[in-house]
């Protein structure tokens, strides 16, 4: 009996041991698994996803501003609602514009026809508006009918932004 005692105080610190290592193993195979996923994620997010999802900004020459209408006050007075409507639209507009097209700059001043074009096309999407369309609230959709109109006008990418500086309707 003393003999099986002994046998059996032997083999329970066997198993104990055998415990101790697989836990370990367990600790360290997670320690390294962690350490392997980081190592991962700080790849993914420095290398791959920085450089394939992110563009260069656009860079674009600081534009020319350009007064339309008049010379005297830069307004222009425009006919709306129709020709019965009675109702008319002093508006003051300003376009900054690509000074790099050669063709509608020279000297860093718009050319007369290209002005004349402006002109025409900026009363033209004024006339087309409703009295509704002309509502503070619509401010951003006149402005970009502009911008396209004069772009269609005189050639895409020559104006960078539409400001409307005065706006009366009577």
């Amino acid at each position: 009996m003393a003999e099986e005692e002994v046998v059996s105080n032997g083999s329970g610190e066997n198993g104990g041991s055998k415990k101790k290592k697989s836990m370990l193993l367990v600790i360290v195979l997670v320690l390294v698994g962690l350490a392997l996923a980081g190592g991962i994620s700080y790849f993914v997010t420095t290398k791959i996803v920085s450089t394939s999802n992110v563009s260069a900004p656009i860079k674009k020459e600081p534009g020319v501003f350009v007064k339309i209408g008049d010379p005297k006050d830069g307004t222009i007075i425009v006919n709306v609602g129709g020709v019965k409507s009675g109702r008319y639209l002093k508006v003051g507009v300003v376009l900054e514009m690509n000074p790099a097209d050669e063709v509608n700059f020279k000297e860093h001043k718009i050319t007369d026809a290209a002005q004349s074009k402006v002109l025409d096309a900026v009363m033209s999407t004024f006339r087309k508006q409703g009295i509704e369309q002309l509502e503070a609230s619509n401010e951003d959709k006149l402005k970009e009918a502009i911008k396209n109109e004069v772009n269609a006008a005189i050639g895409d990418g020559s104006v960078y932004n539409v400001y409307i500086t005065s706006f009366v309707l009577q």
